[in-house]
């Protein structure tokens, strides 16, 4: 059994309770207890929903250091996980295991995603994002631009990438949304996810069966070829369908709102024909607001040396890229939304072996819509006080639920 020092027994004596909560009014700035955290130093120690006090790393290089460290995992079922919630009888995809069978299963879905095959979806994504404001303009001129335009442009997008029907896009949003929801009772959330599973592997049965081009039949493969079960390929499909649609919905809506109000950062967008002005604001945008607001989760496998402290093995360890991304000694001013700062080297989509596989999707899908949709609908403003709007607290994935606009 370790001992603990002075320092780590009064981290844990005042450890805030985690999640936080942001301040009302400011819906796109960190918690303030978190920046609070920041400023006293690096690490912390936060208490989460079982009592457990796992550590707060706030310092966007020690961010970066952690997540690259070889000594700490992102196994879910390790002892001394900071889980978000009960993890007992559930089971995961690669995301939340170690190499080497996390590098295994990521390798048979990476070509997809990569830049090179991403930018040859561009004119398919344009088309996407062009007939949903054809729509919009087509009807009243005021609408849910959630409903309306943020949440079909990646349902449709990484439904065809995966070969799934977007016809059944009410059940895998609804189910999606329970299943990254706080407020939700475990056994709800278990039972969306049992939904989902069941949905993905039927549908993986149909791939096997009848193979297409497309993501879903190619680890139908695999699994005929006894490299995956068929319950981890149904896992998989589960993952990359929620990230694939949930993320990028939210990041589109969000990102909405936070350039309506900033109407001259909206204004250089609008104006602009230049695609390296569009790429930069999509970097800022993806800075300044880091949707992913639960932190991202290790365990140390071993005694790790960090600011004057031993993060010890099987200490759990919650990394809030949210407040990195707002570190003052990387990005000046951090606070501001200024869409002409390069603003490349954020952590939104993490650091190490498990960043994001999906970010050059996200990056294009971002694109072209920031590049579209103010360009077409000039005169889009919102359309209720922004008090009165609801946003995505209870959710693994930050938001708004609605968002009215008009034009």
């Amino acid at each position: 059994m370790t001992s603990t020092t002075g320092t780590e027994q009064a981290h844990t004596a005042t450890a805030p309770e985690w999640p936080m909560s942001r301040a009302t009014g400011c819906p796109f700035d960190p918690p303030p207890t978190l920046r609070a955290e920041q400023e006293q130093g690096s690490l912390g120690k936060v208490t989460l929903w079982d009592g457990t006090t796992p550590w707060l790393v706030t310092h966007y290089a020690d961010q970066r250091a952690i997540l690259a460290d070889p000594r700490i995992s992102a196994d879910v079922t390790r002892p001394g996980y900071p889980s978000s919630a009960p993890v007992k009888g559930a089971s995961f995809s690669f995301i939340l295991m170690d190499d080497p069978e996390h590098a295994r299963q990521r390798r048979m879905v990476t070509a997809p995603f990569t830049i090179k095959r991403v930018e040859a979806m561009r004119p398919a994504v344009q088309k996407i994002v062009d007939g949903l404001i054809d729509d919009m303009l087509a009807g009243p001129p005021q609408a849910d631009l959630v409903q309306a335009f943020a949440l079909p442009v990646p349902s449709l997008v990484i439904c065809e990438l995966l070969g799934v029907p977007y016809a059944d896009h009410d059940f895998f949003q609804e189910n999606s949304k329970t299943l990254i929801s706080r407020s939700a009772a475990p056994e709800v959330r278990a039972e969306a996810h049992g939904n989902l599973i069941g949905y993905l592997d039927e549908l993986m049965g149909h791939k096997i069966a009848r193979p297409a081009d497309d993501l879903l039949s190619g680890l139908g493969t695999r699994v005929e070829g006894g490299e995956l079960s068929r319950r981890e390929a149904a896992e998989m499909g589960v993952l990359l369908l929620l990230a694939g649609h949930e993320t990028t919905a939210n990041m589109i809506a969000l990102g909405t709102l936070a350039l309506l109000e900033h109407p001259g950062q909206l204004a250089l967008l609008r104006d602009t024909e230049d695609p390296k002005v569009v790429a930069g604001a999509v970097e800022e945008l993806l800075r300044y607001l880091n949707i992913t607001h639960g932190g991202r989760r290790r365990v140390a496998l071993e005694d790790i040396e960090m600011g004057g402290e031993v993060i010890r093995a099987g200490d759990g360890i919650i990394v809030p890229n949210d407040i990195g991304n707002r570190d003052p000694e990387v990005f000046a001013d951090p606070d501001r939304l200024d869409l002409r700062r390069d603003a490349r080297r954020h952590v939104a989509f993490g650091f190490g072996v498990h960043q994001c596989l999906g970010q050059p999707l996200a990056r294009m899908e971002l694109q072209v819509v920031y590049s579209t949709l103010y360009r077409r609908i000039p005169t889009l403003r919102l359309d209720a006080p922004l008090e009165e709007l609801s946003f995505k607290h209870d959710g693994a994935v930050y938001g708004v639920y609605e968002l009215p606009v008009a034009w």
